[in-house]
């Protein structure tokens, strides 16, 4: 069964940090871009950020930049993204997808599998 299996989230207070992980089994991602999204309560999700499957190109979403920061052990079949500097509004449940790709990953409707999600609170 192919899936991805996001793990790490949890509850914060603002300005501390958190490593979500997505591991995936089934498939190699050797082959696939990864990406990390996020859902707040009452919004659209949107992408944070993405992994090439070299792991040599990645982008982030103007709101994490410089605090987030994607990276993938394909070895371990596993891609983090570390949260640091975390804020209230960082709230939200973050997916993993991934996109069977050289590149970069593409729009949100053509990844190929998602993760469940796990939720981040960023809470005092």
């Amino acid at each position: 069964q192919l899936q991805l299996v996001e793990s790490g989230g949890g509850l914060v207070q603002p300005g501390g940090s958190l490593r979500l992980s997505c591991a995936a089994s089934g498939f190699t991602l050797d082959y696939y871009a990864i990406g990390w999204f996020r859902q707040a309560p009452g919004k659209e999700r949107e992408g944070v950020s993405c992994i090439s499957s070299s792991g040599g190109s990645t982008n982030y979403a103007d709101s994490v930049k410089g605090r987030f920061t994607i990276s993938r052990d394909n070895a371990k079949n596993t891609v983090y993204l570390q949260m640091n500097s975390l804020k209230p509004e960082d709230t939200a449940v973050y997916y993993c997808a991934a996109m069977e790709t050289w590149g970069l990953c593409g729009p949100q409707y053509g990844m190929d599998y998602w993760g469940k999600g796990t939720l981040v609170t960023v809470s005092s």
